[in-house]
């Protein structure tokens, strides 16, 4: 049997934790730089706040509603989000985390045991150590752990957060009460050609013909219909310990229109993301530059663009991937565009002990020297102490965080007092 374990509403949920005044009221998340919104409780969810609703056009709809917005606090949801899971892996050595609210678990040699009462005391004991609520869905299967836990979910108090499918009637009611477009797995173009031939619901899709699946879906919709059907062929993945891109981007507080102000951003970005990348031991074999404009303003004039660049080497040296940064930037810079965002990623990531180098590759030993004599000096001074010359010496760029809450679990000068 699988278990999904989704944390409810997570990001409210971590902001509720430390501050039970909210809880039974509208809250929201904000992202980076207070743009969008990316979490709502249920409360704000009923006040038909919709996902990815742009913060400055919804301003009213907050004050009127007396809805509570926070800025993102990734250090706090990431601590909590390690909490849960270190919680749920004493249940099983079988866990995939999915994401950074969702993890599975694979009970093998629990044929005898009641995994009902199993995910209770599971719910109970995260909600009680964490104070996290979670929703637990079993079943034989990933995908159809997928659709008990969205019956947990949609049924908590019939429920109790907990939805076992442990009998074929059980799948097969749980089939036809899920529309096609919330079948894990199912993407927006193969559920709009399903809809198109009346295939409405999951148990529609599970009485397709394997040969008409594999055709038009391939071997990992064949899986899926598999899944389906009780059959577990999508299994646990292992997990892995390095990240396969890294990614710096930011919406700016103003919109910039001079080159030199990206290149300032960029490198700072471009910086950001090698420290990370040394962080976890890797170097980067390619790189991705983009720009954009402000897409909610209908007066502007649109342009976005982006160029990825190939590095002759594997590298983590804060100049070398700078160098070909600024590289990118160049080849798309437009003027006259108010740009509102950029950013950089990092591609084809390799571990730094065994990355491949070229016959006429430069040396480049000092620059290792150099980066981790630097990072050394950010661990324990704080970031942003040394910079290079392309950035603005004066000032430090920081997100804009208006409504920021403290970082109650990775901060000594932010934990909760007691009175």
């Amino acid at each position: 049997m699988f278990a999904l374990i989704d944390c409810n509403n997570f990001y409210a949920s971590c902001e509720r934790v430390f501050q039970p005044q909210y809880e039974g009221k509208a809250v929201v998340i904000l992202s980076n730089n207070d743009g969008c919104v990316i979490a709502r409780s249920n409360e704000a969810k009923a006040l038909g706040i919709p996902m990815g609703a742009p913060a400055f056009k919804f301003r009213n709809e907050f004050k009127k509603h007396n809805i509570r917005v926070f800025s993102s606090n990734y250090p706090l949801y990431g601590d909590m989000s390690h909490r849960v899971m270190k919680i749920l892996e004493t249940y099983t050595p079988n866990v995939e985390i999915y994401s950074i609210d969702e993890a599975f678990l694979k009970f093998e040699g629990f044929d005898y045991f009641d995994l009902n009462a199993k995910g209770l005391k599971m719910r109970k004991q995260v909600r009680k150590w964490t104070g996290i609520p979670v929703s637990v869905g079993l079943a034989p299967s990933k995908a159809l752990a997928k659709i008990a836990n969205k019956i947990a979910k949609k049924f908590d108090k019939r429920t109790q957060g907990v939805y076992c499918i442990d009998s074929d009637e059980k799948r097969l009611k749980a089939l036809k009460w899920t529309p096609i477009e919330d079948v894990w797995g199912v993407g927006r173009q193969h559920a709009k050609r399903l809809q198109a031939m009346q295939i409405k619901t999951a148990l529609d899709f599970v009485n397709l013909p394997d040969e008409w699946v594999k055709k038009q879906m391939s071997i990992l919709g064949l899986r899926l219909k598999r899944d389906l059907e009780g059959v577990p062929s999508i299994q646990l993945e292992e997990v892995t310990p390095a990240k396969k891109s890294i990614a710096v981007t930011r919406s700016f507080k103003n919109l910039l229109n001079i080159y030199n102000s990206l290149e300032e951003r960029i490198t700072t970005y471009t910086l950001l993301g090698a420290e990370k990348l040394r962080k976890q031991k890797s170097c980067a074999t390619a790189l991705h530059v983009f720009v954009r404009s402000n897409p909610f303003d209908p007066n502007a004039t649109q342009y976005r663009n982006g160029c990825t660049l190939t590095l002759p080497h594997a590298t983590d040296s804060n100049f070398v991937l700078n160098r070909y940064a600024l590289m990118g930037l160049r080849s798309i810079f437009k003027p006259g565009i108010e740009y509102k965002k950029a950013g950089v990623i990092l591609l084809g990531l390799t571990p730094s002990s065994s990355r491949q180098i070229t016959l006429f590759e430069q040396d480049t030993a000092k620059h290792t020297a150099l980066m981790q004599t630097l990072d050394k000096i950010h661990r324990r001074y704080g970031p942003h102490r040394m910079k290079l010359a392309s950035q603005d010496l004066k000032q430090t760029w920081k997100m804009k965080r208006e409504h920021l809450s403290n970082r109650f679990t990775t901060e000594i000068n932010e934990i909760i007092s007691v009175k």
